[in-house]
């Protein structure tokens, strides 16, 4: 009983400390990016284990509104640059996103996959997808939001930091796009 009780307490511990370490910019984050980082909500990215090079850049985007998502940007406007850094941070922390529970269509999985080396998606996102330094993570995202996501890049409604993604995607088709997304949000290594 004692060693259950003690257990208890050690865990209880635990996540008082990773209660502690949260950054309070953090706390409304869960609402539409979900506990964890894994969204449950349409065309929300999941934000679990992304690179915190990325996110940092992406909040001074929202902040700056070169990137615009009402939400994101009235999230964002009073972010000062510490924030920022305390987020990014905070949120390459979070468990990366679980897989879904099928691995997807081994037919369009294997057409995707041969997308996916003729146009070198890896040598960017990195061979798992888990992304590196400012390149997100696109493993196990959701498969909507990559949809909107890759399609706004194509049509140069999102703009990047660089102009990279529009220009890979610009031979891409849509059906494409549905494939690569399926891909993506179906990867596991």
């Amino acid at each position: 009983m004692r060693t259950l009780l003690l257990a208890g307490l050690a865990a209880s511990a635990f996540a008082g400390a990773a209660l502690a370490a949260t950054p309070e910019k953090a706390e409304q984050c869960p609402a539409c990016h979900g506990e964890n980082g894994q969204s449950q909500t349409e065309n929300i990215p999941s934000l679990g284990a992304q690179q915190p090079a990325y996110v940092l850049i992406q909040l001074y985007m929202f902040r700056e509104k070169m990137r615009t998502s009402e939400a994101m940007n009235g999230i964002a406007k009073d972010l000062t640059d510490d924030d920022l850094h305390s987020l990014s941070d905070f949120i390459g922390t979070l468990p990366k996103p679980k897989p879904p529970a099928d691995a997807g269509d081994p037919a369009r999985m294997a057409a995707a996959k041969a997308l996916v080396d003729k146009e070198h998606c890896n040598s960017c996102h990195s061979a798992d997808f888990s992304g590196r330094d400012n390149i997100p993570r696109i493993a196990d995202q959701r498969e909507d939001y990559l949809v909107q996501t890759l399609r706004d890049y194509k049509s140069n409604k999102r703009a990047g930091y660089d102009g990279t993604m529009a220009e890979v995607l610009g031979p891409i088709s849509d059906a494409q796009i549905v494939e690569l997304a399926y891909y993506m949000a179906h990867f596991t290594k």
